[in-house]
């Protein structure tokens, strides 16, 4: 393939590293996953890589508990400083990469990264990874009442400073508006306010069936909007009322993106929400938001930084050959 598509994997790379010092690579039978969620469990990142979009791509894994060789998808966690050296400089691989190749072996624990420059120089980097269950955000965007769909996202978004943390998102039926977000209770209010108006015209898709203004973190999104932009994707946005999640993705034909973020509760229900948490630590303000993960069959819902256990299945599975290798 082109040298676009290291660089395109790369960046891929680093939008991860944007949510989480870690991440979940998962290869599947339809492809690869690269998944990350946060510390505080209120962002949720997942880029899907199509089989088709590698050059060559297997995938085989067995288990010895079926008589069958039924496929079992495996799932392992890679450190994100450890990967992210060998992606740092996107201009430098998309110069010199000419091809790259990943191949693992479950046996023992390496995941291989082989970077094939120019003049024949070949640079193999063998990372550790650490064998674990299944991550997946449980968030049914297509219930969401408001969708938007904007080709170039990060043309709006670049007017708000890199130190900018949260952005609102305000939209009617005849008008959006992303604004920056401060507390009133501030002492010292931001020395910068920015607002940008858009028109429903501006936008490839618009659909409000809700007047609603969210509030979110833009330190997680600018990775997606890089990727996007990498691709030459419209982004499409999902959400609904304050404080429930907003949902970021794209689609093309070999990638497919999600981003899951919480948003800020509005005053009153922050405040009752407060008031029924008295005895618990208060902090100067924090996400009300559900976001729901499964891991393997361990389903949490987070609410208002508390963990509820729904229901935990624990499934043990006796490996015996898994290998997975990707050329692109």
């Amino acid at each position: 393939f082109p040298t676009l598509f290291p660089t395109v994997f790369g960046r891929a790379v680093h939008a991860m590293a944007r949510i989480s010092e870690e991440f979940w690579f998962d290869p599947m039978e339809q492809g690869l996953s690269l998944r990350s969620v946060n510390s505080s469990r209120s962002a949720y990142a997942c880029i899907f890589f199509s089989s088709i979009f590698f050059q060559h791509y297997s995938w085989r894994n067995t288990s010895e508990t079926d008589l069958h060789k039924k496929h079992i998808p495996l799932r392992c966690k890679l450190v994100i400083k450890a990967v992210l050296p060998l992606f740092r400089s996107l201009n430098t691989l998309e110069r010199n990469v000419e091809k790259c190749t990943i191949y693992t072996n479950f046996r023992d624990c390496h995941i291989v990264f082989q970077l094939f420059c120019r003049h024949g120089v070949v640079k193999t980097h063998h990372l550790t990874f650490q064998e674990c269950e299944p991550l997946q955000a449980v968030f049914a965007k297509n219930l969401c009442p408001n969708v938007l769909k904007i080709q170039q996202f990060s043309d709006i978004l670049i007017h708000f400073p890199n130190g900018q943390d949260e952005v609102t998102l305000a939209v009617t039926p005849v008008k959006v508006c992303f604004k920056t977000y401060t507390e009133d209770e501030m002492d010292f209010p931001s020395p910068m306010h920015t607002e940008i108006h858009l028109s429903p015209e501006e936008f490839e898709y618009f659909q409000v069936g809700v007047d609603s203004e969210v509030t979110f973190c833009l330190k997680e999104l600018r990775g997606l909007l890089a990727f996007a932009e990498a691709l030459n994707t419209p982004v499409s946005v999902h959400f609904d009322l304050p404080g429930r999640p907003v949902v970021f993705s794209l689609e093309d034909t070999l990638v497919e993106a999600i981003f899951v973020l919480a948003t800020l509760a509005d005053v009153e229900n922050r405040l009752s929400c407060e008031s029924l948490q008295l005895s618990q630590m208060s902090m100067p303000w924090s996400f009300n938001y559900w976001l729901i993960l499964s891991y393997g069959c361990l389903v949490v819902q987070y609410q208002l930084n508390s963990l509820i256990s729904l229901a935990v299945i624990v499934q043990h599975v006796l490996l015996r050959a898994t290998s997975t290798v990707l050329t692109w």
